[in-house]
């Protein structure tokens, strides 16, 4: 049953793509590309899970954020008195404080130029693969690295250059994908192994989705960009000055997401209210309703795909962090469905990222700031469909 599951849902996320592209006609040059990628992504998918040297590898990543978490857990404990060893610690100093000491790490890497020769090498196999360009190959596995916004500020001196259909898939790859400065913060939500299966998934995703809603042949002009920081900039810097700006762009990100999770915690709460008062069920469950033929698609059971369809939800008018808080106090979900709900979650796929990729192009290109809100709601229905196959092939291997 699961394998008509499946196909049925391939069916429906090529249709939904489909239905939004920008040419038609190209697509039908892509689909054993598409094929391929698919083809990869269940392999992948079923070494991860049902192998002894994918379980190996995902052990060993896991217990390496384990080590690096507890590491930040020393400097947590100095700085707040013993608050995890009292069981007095909360979600904000469990979950986001480490993100501080995985940018430092993160900028020691960059430093060396460990971070820009993994983007290279991996974005030059990546292309090969996809073949949907080299630019946009490095931006795919940068958005992983250096972060989704940083993408752009990589490139900011050819961002005039790039045409509407570049700028499409630049933004998509940066907005399908998370960095490794939050992963750790994942990991203290979701099954850790969950998160590395998302993050390899949605890389491939991302150019299933682009080769169906953006198809093109890449402009190998723009092939040989270097995804990397500023070279003046890096030859300016101190080892230090680089360590302190990369740990105060960390506690910056905590700072985000504080703010992000007050606002729409109690949006929501308030929603529920309002809802509940006037309706008799929460807004939640209402959306729950409308979106869950599209988690029984993904392979969840019927009785646990309207909690399901309000996840999607909450994860789309919020963001991710929001849906997992919610996902932690559900119970009753058989092992498969955590998983494709899992992978589902681990993106950037909602309404705030979007704001967050155009407010940042406003500063680097207002021109292509324009562009790119122009097809800000296409940009978004085509990372929630990332999202949804990673999280079909998961349902499918699980």
């Amino acid at each position: 049953m699961k394998y008509i599951i499946f196909i049925l849902c391939l069916i429906a996320i090529f249709l939904l793509a489909y239905i939004v592209s920008f040419d038609r006609k190209m697509v039908k040059k892509k689909l054993i590309t598409i094929a391929k990628i698919i083809g990869i992504q269940i392999i992948l998918a079923y070494i991860f899970l049902h192998t002894s040297l994918g379980v190996t590898i995902i052990g060993a990543i896991s217990k390496m954020f384990e080590k690096l978490l507890g590491y930040a857990n020393v400097g947590i404990e100095f700085v707040f008195g013993g608050v995890i060893e009292s069981g007095l610690a909360s979600f904000v100093i469990l979950a986001l404080l480490p993100i501080v000491f995985i940018c430092a790490l993160l900028g020691i890497l960059q430093y060396l130029k460990v971070l820009p020769l993994f983007v290279k090498v991996m974005g030059y196999l990546l292309n090969k693969i996809s073949r949907l360009g080299r630019l946009e190959s490095y931006s795919a596995v940068s958005a992983i690295v250096i972060g989704m916004t940083a993408v752009f500020v990589s490139i900011k001196d050819k961002l005039p250059k790039l045409n509407n259909r570049q700028m499409y898939s630049i933004a998509a790859c940066s907005i399908s994908t998370v960095d490794l400065s939050i992963v750790g913060a994942y990991m203290n939500m979701i099954d850790p192994k969950y998160v590395i299966i998302a993050i390899v998934l949605n890389l491939f995703s991302v150019f299933v989705i682009l080769s169906i809603i953006n198809p093109y042949n890449p402009d190998e002009d723009n092939s040989a960009l270097s995804i990397q920081n500023n070279p003046a900039e890096k030859d300016e810097r101190g080892f230090f000055e680089v360590l302190a700006d990369y740990m105060m762009d960390g506690f910056n990100i905590i700072l985000a997401i504080i703010a992000m999770l007050l606002g729409f915690v109690a949006l929501i709460a308030f929603l529920n209210g309002i809802f509940g008062a006037i309706f008799g069920v929460d807004f939640q469950t209402i959306l729950g309703y409308l979106f869950a033929p599209l988690a029984f698609l993904l392979g969840v059971q019927w009785d646990e795909a309207v909690q399901f369809g309000g996840l999607i939800a909450t994860k789309l008018l919020s963001n991710e962090f929001v849906a997992m808080i919610s996902f932690i106090d559900m119970e009753g979900f058989s092992e498969r469905s955590i998983g494709i709900i899992s992978v589902f979650l681990v993106s950037f796929a909602n309404f705030g990222s979007v704001g967050m990729i155009i407010g940042a192009l406003k500063g680097l290109c207002p021109e292509q700031s324009k562009v790119v809100a122009g097809f800000s709601m296409r940009l978004l229905y085509g990372a929630t469909l990332v999202s949804f196959l990673s999280a079909a092939v998961v349902g499918l291997v699980l």
